[in-house]
């Protein structure tokens, strides 16, 4: 695949961070390092770029764009955004410096290579399995679970994570379908949304599938599994003065969020950034709807 990323709020995150030549920054979801590439710049000369990502294929890629950066030290991990502080503190002693960052971000999104490669099986507009795992070295694939699990499960998790005021009725025709024939690729699980909703009660303004593949993929990785925990984590590595930003397109990460921000501030050790989140102007919309939902949330340690 020759999928682009298109950095979300790419201004809005690097004058937040307001990075300086000599920092060292963390890049926990690196993705195809859209703004990691844009941080590495700013930070020249003497910088440290440290990314992180649970895909394998997509840290390959990213290597390759950030070993064109100059005067820059860059290194890289196959891990996710959980296991930050330990990545950062073995870049530090690799390097030689302090294991705390001036810069942390994390960008909860999807990158565009996972939805146009139809191999992860995360887009309802391609047919591939019924995967949606980013690191096929763990865990199981949807359709394991979702040919295993019970109805009920199934709705909570259709509700919970996607929002999805059908989630009774799609639980209910998956369960149905799999009797027949398990689900194997993403146009089964299609099917089965397509079945449960009338056309009529439809939401014009995205694909019926939506909701559903959000809470399939969200569970199926794991994605809100200790994410107020771990922002408190690496809130405390940064130096006074350091920023975490971390942009966020759904309900549930947004909610970790600003619940693990406004915990932290009620200690005196940090503070918000921005009295409320920061979104994407129109223009940004226009050129790349994928930012439409997106939130960004910053956090200053003060002490």
């Amino acid at each position: 695949m020759n999928a682009t990323h298109v950095p979300v709020m790419l201004q809005e995150v690097v004058e937040t961070l307001a990075l300086v030549p000599g920092a060292t920054v963390v890049d926990g979801t690196l993705g195809l390092a859209g703004h990691a590439s844009e941080m590495g710049t700013m930070i020249a000369p003497g910088g440290l770029l440290v990314g992180l990502d649970w895909d394998k294929e997509m840290l390959d890629k990213a290597k390759k764009r950030l070993a064109e950066l100059k005067n820059v030290e860059v290194r890289t991990y196959h891990s996710d955004y959980r296991a930050l502080p330990e990545c950062l503190r073995r870049a530090c002693v690799e390097t030689g410096r302090d294991p705390v960052a001036d810069a942390v971000l994390l960008d909860l999104g999807l990158s565009n290579v996972h939805i146009e490669d139809p191999a992860y099986g995360i887009s309802f507009l391609r047919e591939g399995p019924l995967d949606m795992r980013f690191d096929k070295t763990r865990g199981e694939p949807a359709s394991a679970w979702l040919n295993r699990a019970s109805a009920r499960e199934i709705e909570d998790v259709l509700f919970s994570l996607g929002d999805e005021r059908w989630a009774r009725k799609i639980s209910q025709f998956i369960v149905e379908r799999r009797k027949v024939r398990p689900l194997r690729t993403t146009t089964d699980l299609v099917e089965c949304v397509h079945a449960a909703i009338p056309a009529a009660k439809r939401d014009k303004r995205i694909h019926p599938a939506t909701r559903t593949f959000q809470a399939v993929r969200i569970h199926t990785n794991k994605e809100l599994d200790e994410l107020e925990e771990a922002l408190k984590r690496i809130a405390d590595i940064l130096k006074k003065g350091g920023v975490m930003c971390v942009l966020s397109y759904h309900s549930g990460e947004d909610r970790a969020v600003k619940h693990a921000f406004r915990d932290l501030g009620r200690g005196g050790g940090y503070e918000e950034v921005h009295k409320k989140p920061v979104v994407p102007t129109d223009a940004e919309i226009a050129a790349n709807s994928k930012a439409r939902s997106a939130k960004l949330r910053a956090l200053r340690r003060v002490s």
